[in-house]
């Protein structure tokens, strides 16, 4: 458990079918886990805005995108963001996760950044104890590219309005051959690790995330570990005032899918025992440098993110409140957790709970009505 796996040791892991191997690997991971982090389990009290639905792009795994004007389509204006949040803060939320589609519509005086400036400091003002964990750094490189603008002055200006800290979606797989099947529209990889990279220089954690199980190989999960790995060991070896605070594996969820991809993968739903066994050696390969793990409860359902809590994972997600993207691609795990059904999941497993905020804070709990 002392050094850093190899490349090919990750993928030799990954490619255990024996089961005795593969108890080994998930004993190993728990082992880890609590090495690093204790027996307690952390959740967050959160809400997620996904403000709009209209996007330019295409992506081949996505049932959420609509274009303007098809039926489904949404945008949500100021006076439902700010409905929105007073109903999160009344729910004793600490955070609010805020993504969207890429909108080229969603501009103020022909300008998008400030567009996505209001829509913060219209939640800030009202609440400025909330956290705002917002924006992917696909989002930051749709404002950079319409407003001419380089990533640094977008991120700094979402930080100064209020923004927290950055969601590490849109990283699906870290490889461009699987990109240009996945999402061909989306930022290749290298953008991807320079948004992270320069959030963390200006002060702003980030997740990271995987999305996982449709047709990326060991191989090339374990070359996205890899970079995750070293885009952590960069901003601690360089001193950043930020770094990635959590990994989240985000199994593929293809019952709506579009049928092309729906087709490649040949099912519409998680193998949990996969999921299981890549947060695993994601534990193990990322060993030190990101000690948070995370299962996914909306696309595994509350079940298989209890048990990945024995796989190496120490923190079940967030209630979220309203969930739209996983679950417009038919995810089973719902759309809004109660925080006593994820205390009781946690407590069915003989581990403690601990409410806690976006930078993995405790919280004090209090009576949520």
């Amino acid at each position: 458990m002392g050094y850093d796996l190899s490349h090919q040791e990750g993928v030799v892991l990954l490619k255990q079918t024996d089961p005795k191997a593969i108890a080994a690997i998930r004993s190993t991971a728990d082992q880890l886990r609590y090495t690093q982090v204790g027996d307690t389990v952390t959740y967050i009290i959160n809400r997620n805005i996904n403000f709009t639905n209209i996007c330019e792009q295409h992506c081949s795994f996505c049932a959420f995108r609509r274009d303007d004007g098809d039926a489904g389509a949404y945008w949500l204006d100021w006076g439902q963001i700010l409905e929105k949040s007073q109903d999160a803060v009344n729910r004793g939320a600490t955070e609010i996760c805020m993504q969207g589609g890429l909108n080229p519509q969603a501009q103020i005086n022909g300008k998008s950044l400030p567009y996505y400036l209001k829509l913060v400091s219209t939640i800030k003002q009202a609440f400025p104890h909330l956290h705002l964990h917002a924006f992917s750094p696909q989002e930051v490189q749709f404002i950079a590219r319409l407003d001419g603008l380089d990533y640094a002055t977008v991120i700094a200006a979402l930080r100064d309005a209020g923004v927290g800290s950055m969601p590490g979606t849109a990283a699906e797989v870290l490889d461009d051959e699987i990109r240009k099947v996945l999402c061909p529209e989306k930022i290749d990889t290298a953008t991807w690790l320079e948004i992270i990279s320069t959030a963390h220089k200006l002060g702003l954690p980030t997740t990271s995330t995987m999305l996982s199980g449709h047709i990326e190989t060991p191989e090339q999960q374990i070359g996205h570990l890899e970079k995750l790995r070293s885009l952590q060991q960069t901003a601690i070896n360089q001193g950043y005032p930020a770094k990635i605070t959590e990994f989240i594996i985000l199994p593929f969820v293809g019952q709506e899918a579009p049928k092309s991809l729906r087709r490649r993968v040949g099912r519409d739903q998680p193998i949990l025992a996969d999921a299981l066994l890549l947060g695993a050696v994601a534990r193990i390969f990322l060993g030190k440098w990101i000690p948070n793990h995370q299962p996914s409860w909306v696309k595994l359902g509350l079940a298989g993110a209890k048990e990945a809590l024995v796989w190496g994972c120490n923190d079940i997600g967030g209630t979220l409140m309203e969930e739209h993207i996983t679950t417009m691609a038919g995810a089973v795990g719902g759309t809004c957790m109660e925080v006593e059904s994820l205390q009781t999941a946690i407590a069915s497993l003989g581990r403690p709970y601990q409410q806690r905020d976006t930078l993995y804070q405790k919280v004090q709990s209090r009576e949520l009505y």
